[in-house]
């Protein structure tokens, strides 16, 4: 009995780790998923934009996605929840952001508060945060 019981606990713990990089790979796919032929046209776009493709990189690199989905909440923010709060932002808004990346805080979003990240320069947090924005609805 031990033996299964610690078997099926392998294969489960197996399971979730392998789980993460199909997640990745969805997080990646699904600003280009679209059923209507405007949108799939925008989003092509979107993904043959620079600023996009250096954002998603970036994210990915820093591990972004484990606390973040573009449209749903896990321990941060959705994405399309940050970009539709700072629609139209300006080049302050986008430092203090990019800050916000770096250092960390609390408050906005809810209680938990976003580790801080003095790994990443001040000029990969502005380029991660103008990818965000372009996920605006």
């Amino acid at each position: 009995m031990k033996k299964i019981l610690l078997s099926l606990t392998i294969l489960s713990v197996i399971a979730a780790c392998g789980s993460n990089e199909s997640e990745k790979k969805a997080e990646t796919e699904q600003p280009s998923a679209s059923p209507s032929a405007p949108a799939e046209a925008s989003s092509n776009e979107l993904s043959s934009n620079p600023v996009y493709q250096k954002g998603l990189e970036l994210t990915g690199k820093f591990m972004c996605p484990s606390c973040h989905k573009i449209d749903d909440r896990l321990t941060g923010p959705a994405y399309r929840e940050v970009a539709d709060k700072y629609a139209g932002a300006d080049d302050a808004t986008i430092a203090k952001l990019a800050k916000k990346i770096i250092e960390g805080g609390a408050g906005v979003w809810g209680e938990v508060p976003m580790t801080p990240h003095p790994n990443v320069s001040e000029e990969e947090a502005k380029d991660m945060v103008k990818y965000i924005l372009l996920l605006k609805k």
